[in-house]
């Protein structure tokens, strides 16, 4: 038997009361599935550069929500109907949309079920939660798939200008302290309408969304991909390729961790949602403290390495470093640390990452003027070049232990 719904209001260190707005999102809140969340840390090892960002995917989700409360009575103020069903859809819809990350977030994306990202897996969540509560969430599952109508519901859930983004560039700038990337949520949500069934904002609100442009170009450099996060993420990616690579039945680790490494996955959703839904961050360390201690010489460096923050160097730049100044790092590494050329690839690799603040060609943010006519914000941005900040930006990186990078 279910818990009776007596907490209504929850008080977020952000944005103050936070207030449940109905039973069956608190329903949805005390599932073991989402109360996971609980333990799946936002930014991933981000709390190894900024020390305050160990809020949860808990934490976003319950904001996300907050926001699309907002946006809906804003909406129906200015006279675009939504429904109580569909009000409640799109609060299904931004609460579970994240319900699928893994642990660490987007540090392990693809790295615990291979091939399978995070938002097959949220709809992989809501279907069996669908089942389990009689179709309840059919409704949030079609505004989360782009299956309803009303497109304008499902790009207040994904879009340049969503409760997502809106919620995690705020919170993700107050638990960071990086300043730069702090928007005014409040502000924007008031600036939105509909038009052609599309999410716009209102011509006055501009400048708020140049601003939201500019944080988010910022905070992408300065937190999300900055080069001492990505040393710690990718180092933990390179942990787990390792021991999936020298896997045997003997390793230790928590059981809930082993299916994923051994490949022996249950078939079926219902399984797999099952059984990815025990694992956490919990897991994944609890794992790298004993593989800390592993005879594969090249794990327990790995491993030592994460947990002593004796991390990756990281360097950057436009183009990609050739396969000889590759092959002459590794060739170092082996000396140095007695290794195979082939395990100091685990050492030693370089990425490609690229950025761009605002995507017009997936999709566009239209201001709304007075004679009903809609202008793309790189067209009407008068005061930043915001057209620039639409091209996307790829750097290579090259990660290293530190010491190789400075002989």
């Amino acid at each position: 038997m279910r818990r009776t719904n007596k907490l209504k209001i929850l008080n977020d260190p952000i944005y103050g009361f936070i207030t449940i707005p109905s039973p069956f999102i608190f329903d949805l809140l005390e599932h073991p599935y989402f109360q996971r969340l609980r333990r799946i840390t936002q930014l991933g090892l981000t709390y190894l550069v900024y020390p305050g960002a160990y809020h949860t995917r808990f934490h976003h989700a319950l904001g996300a929500m907050h926001l699309m409360r907002k946006a809906v009575h804003l909406l129906r103020e200015k006279g675009h109907e939504i429904t109580p069903a569909e009000e409640e859809g799109v609060y299904i819809a931004i609460l579970l949309h994240d319900i699928g990350h893994g642990p660490f977030s987007h540090a392990l994306e693809n790295s615990i079920v291979p091939g399978i990202d995070h938002e097959a897996l949220s709809l992989a969540f809501m279907e069996e939660l669908n089942l389990e509560f009689e179709g309840k969430l059919q409704l949030g599952i079609d505004i989360f798939m782009d299956r309803y109508p009303k497109q304008f519901l499902h790009q207040l859930i994904s879009s340049q200008l969503d409760m997502d983004r809106l919620d995690y560039l705020r919170r993700d700038c107050f638990y960071t302290g990086v300043t730069e990337g702090k928007i005014n949520s409040e502000r924007l949500i008031t600036m939105l309408n509909v038009a052609d069934d599309q999410i716009v904002v209102d011509s006055k609100g501009i400048y708020s969304v140049e601003k939201f442009i500019v944080a988010r170009r910022l905070m992408y450099w300065q937190v999300y991909l900055h080069k001492t996060v990505l040393g710690a993420e990718y180092l933990l990616i390179q942990i787990l390729k390792r021991a999936r690579m020298i896997y045997t039945d003997t390793m230790p680790m928590p059981s809930v961790l082993r299916p994923f490494l051994s490949g022996a996955l249950p078939e079926g959703r219902k399984a797999l949602v099952a059984q990815y839904a025990e694992l956490d961050d919990n897991d994944i360390m609890a794992a790298i403290k004993e593989w800390r201690k592993s005879e594969d010489t090249t794990l327990a460096m790995l491993c030592s390495r994460l947990l002593d923050r004796n991390l990756l160097g990281v360097r950057m730049q436009d183009h990609p470093w050739t396969d000889e100044e590759m092959l002459e790092l590794r060739q170092a590494a082996t000396e140095k640390y007695n290794i195979s050329e082939k395990d100091a690839r685990y050492l030693i690799f370089q990425q490609e990452i690229s950025n761009n603040a605002y995507n017009p060609e997936k999709d566009r943010i239209n201001l709304l003027y007075k004679d009903g006519s809609l202008v793309d914000i790189t067209e009407a941005a008068d005061q930043l070049n915001i057209s620039a900040l639409a091209k996307p930006v790829v750097k290579y990186f090259l990660f290293s232990p530190k010491s190789l990078l400075s002989s």
